[in-house]
């Protein structure tokens, strides 16, 4: 079986790519810039841009599964050359904003909604992964923690339940190579809701360096972060983080269910990640 890991320079693709091949499966990792993946040995490199259908012909030939990042640009053309090419099955990573009863108006959320429709109308068997906020968004602090030691946050108590990587990286290899686990919709997340001022505090021990944190605006953020978030993307953010001011998230046992062992904590995430916070 051929599995194609679309982009594979991510960090959750880069981490699925390795446990496969330890598998014995054949792996195309695809990348708009393939040139720059490091991979193991044995992993085939193909160009695909999501951006672009030109690429989908090549890098869907002869591959019976995917590993889908959402992206609804052009869903309908890329599902029509993987049906045409003979693909069995689709894994999406998705996210799980498509939950909240806002999602066909919330940026962030109606992405990959639409990816999942499209997935359903296609007729090819898909598995949706929808993970909540990765534990690895924490590195957006990273600058200011080791420049300020103060981090700025509009919902200091919003809570999350952050999920490590590799246990989503672990959950599509599971509904990868075990079909009885496709067909389905698995809510992942952490094992512990905690607030944004929470997770800083967890970083700041794995540190052993205090890190302060500063209540901004929502607008005040939104500047902040113009050259790094779209503004529509930046919107989805803030409403979630409001919707979620001093509200525990949900916390699901589907990592444990996928992969055989509970969820890795945000502390173990930052005890591997301190560095980045350090000055």
């Amino acid at each position: 079986m051929t599995v194609l890991i679309t982009g594979s320079r991510g960090k959750v693709a880069a981490t699925l790519i390795p446990l496969l091949r330890e598998r014995g499966l054949a792996v195309r990792a695809a990348s708009a810039s393939p040139d720059k993946l490091t991979l193991p040995d044995g992993v085939e490199r193909v160009v695909l841009d999501l951006d672009d259908p030109a690429t989908f012909p090549a890098a869907l030939a002869g591959v019976e599964s995917v590993f889908l990042y959402a992206n609804p640009k052009h869903i309908e053309p890329f599902l029509a050359e993987a049906k045409a090419a003979g693909v069995q099955h689709i894994a999406l990573l998705s996210s799980s904003s498509v939950l909240d009863p806002d999602a066909d108006t919330n940026a962030i959320a109606a992405m990959h909604l639409a990816v999942e429709r499209g997935l359903e109308r296609s007729g090819i068997q898909s598995t949706f992964l929808q993970p909540g906020a990765f534990a690895g968004n924490a590195l957006g602090w990273a600058w200011a923690a080791k420049s300020s030691g103060t981090v700025d946050l509009p919902y200091p108590e919003a809570q999350t339940s952050p999920i490590h990587e590799a246990d989503i990286a672990e959950a599509a290899f599971a509904v990868l190579t075990r079909p009885e686990l496709r067909g389905r919709a698995y809510h992942l997340t952490g094992p512990a809701s905690l607030s944004a001022a929470e997770q800083v505090a967890v970083v700041a021990e794995a540190t052993g360096r205090p890190i302060g944190v500063n209540a901004v605006s929502g607008a005040a953020w939104k500047e902040s972060m113009a050259d790094f978030i779209p503004p529509t993307v930046a919107d989805a953010l803030l409403s979630y983080f409001a919707a979620h001011q001093g509200r525990p998230d949900a916390v699901t046992t589907a990592v444990e269910e996928l992969t055989g062992h509970p969820a890795r904590t945000f502390a173990a995430w930052a005890d591997e990640n301190a560095d980045a916070f350090r000055p």
